[in-house]
């Protein structure tokens, strides 16, 4: 039987059977079948997530087959559930659409970036969930259902706010309706700044930007900002030789080198990071926007992210900086920030509150769980939400103190799926058995 392993390789998994649907009967048989037998069932992503969010033992459906866009109308599109975020971006763009916001990995399947709550950055728009208009899902008896943003009745709205970020817990997610809107152009402007400086002016940075992303360099004061927003234009991408150098072989090739010496060679990262921060400069581009929104990312690494109210951001920063020196921890991935408005789904982690993102990464060959801890335990102080799919330690005891809707999400999980069918042991953890 084969094996299903994540893009990280900390997390796999040998299911009992592996299927492939193609179509939404399929997916109802298969769910019927696993109830049938006893086995759990799981559809899987593309394995961008770092917990075990999409393992099983039972039966894993792939979802290769269940892809492409369905139908369009005004402000609207439906695509398969298992479309990748790649191709939905390239077909609204021919179409002459697209997605307000984004965020920056596109192998995602638009069901696993939904269900783990992917978000991007953005001062007015929220992340992927916070798009959606409607869900086609397979319930755990085998019904067919829609939910939708608008319905009627406040049981389906409660649905569709459940399952927008429902971690696969409540249903088999087959088609997923976006709001969408002409394709517009962003103006990116990527620029090195104090992380100092930074912190005296977070208010007025998310202010002035409609989507503002910064990277810090530990054991430097040097981040790099990413500040996007919207330009009539014209058109003024980055030449190919320019794309190449920054987004292949600086952020990737060169990288990865150095993450490499860094890992034989620990006492040397602080040099590194700094030249690092010595070498950025600034550069501005204006391209359609789901070219800017997203970023090739090929060095692989381990990722922990918690979000926090967005008014706590400065001292979650400081005081992780200030962890890292205390701790002589040598951390040569940079610590990436960014923000979304309040959510209306119940596990978004930015149901109810504007937000900020903290996300600490490692190089995957050297992991180091304690930095990830001690970062956690500041995190958690500050009332965080661990990413659903990103390393952390949080359970269903500490999630429920911070989500205002868990109770009503567990008891539409009671009513939905009893026998827990949808179940697995991370579900376990963070919702309870």
């Amino acid at each position: 039987m084969r094996a299903f392993r994540n893009w990280a390789g900390n997390q796999s998994a040998v299911p009992a059977e592996i299927r492939t649907p193609s179509s939404v009967e399929e997916v109802v048989r298969a769910v019927r079948d696993g109830a049938a037998s006893g086995r759990r069932v799981r559809m899987t992503g593309t394995g961008h997530s770092f917990t075990g969010v999409a393992l099983t033992d039972g039966l894993l459906l792939r979802p290769d087959a269940l892809t492409g866009i369905r139908e369009t109308g005004e402000g609207w599109v439906t695509a398969a559930a298992g479309t990748p975020l790649r191709v939905l971006n390239e077909e609204l763009h021919r179409r002459g659409l697209a997605l307000a916001n984004m965020g920056d990995i596109t192998d995602q399947t638009l069901a696993g970036a939904i269900q783990t709550g992917t978000h991007g950055t953005g001062r007015d728009v929220g992340g992927l969930a916070d798009q959606v208009l409607a869900l086609e899902m397979v319930l755990a008896d085998g019904e067919v259902v829609t939910v939708r943003a608008d319905a009627a009745e406040e049981a389906e709205r409660d649905l569709f706010d459940a399952a927008r970020v429902g971690l696969g817990a409540l249903g088999v997610l087959t088609a997923v309706t976006f709001r969408v809107e002409p394709s517009f152009l962003l103006h990116s402007v990527r620029e090195p700044m104090a992380l100092s400086a930074i912190l005296d002016s977070l208010d007025a940075l998310t202010a002035a930007n409609e989507h503002l992303d910064f990277f810090w360099l530990p054991h430097t004061d040097t981040c790099l900002t990413k500040r996007n927003n919207r330009n009539p234009g014209p058109a003024d991408p980055p030449g190919a030789l320019r794309h190449w150098l920054d987004a292949v072989f600086m952020e990737n090739t060169l990288f990865g080198a150095l993450c490499g010496i860094g890992a034989r060679l620990p006492g040397v990262i602080p040099r590194l990071n700094a030249l690092s921060a010595a070498a950025l400069s600034a550069s501005a581009c204006t391209d359609a926007s789901y070219r800017v929104f997203t970023s090739v990312r090929s060095v692989r690494f381990l990722e922990m992210e918690y979000a926090v109210p967005r008014e706590h951001l400065g001292r979650a920063l400081r005081e992780t900086r200030d962890l890292v020196a205390a701790e002589g921890w040598k951390i040569s991935f940079p610590v990436e920030v960014r923000v979304t408005p309040a959510s209306g789904a119940w596990l978004s982690t930015a149901y109810g509150r504007d937000t900020a993102y903290v996300a600490c990464h490692v190089y995957r060959p050297t992991p180091n769980p304690a930095y990830f801890e001690g970062v956690e335990e500041i995190m958690t102080r500050l009332g965080g939400r661990p990413h659903w799919g990103k390393l952390h330690t949080r359970d269903a005891a500490y999630l429920a103190t911070v989500y205002p809707r868990f109770a009503d999400f567990l008891a539409l999980r009671d009513r939905l799926d009893p026998r827990r069918l949808f179940a697995n042991d991370y579900l376990d953890t963070v919702l309870g058995p």
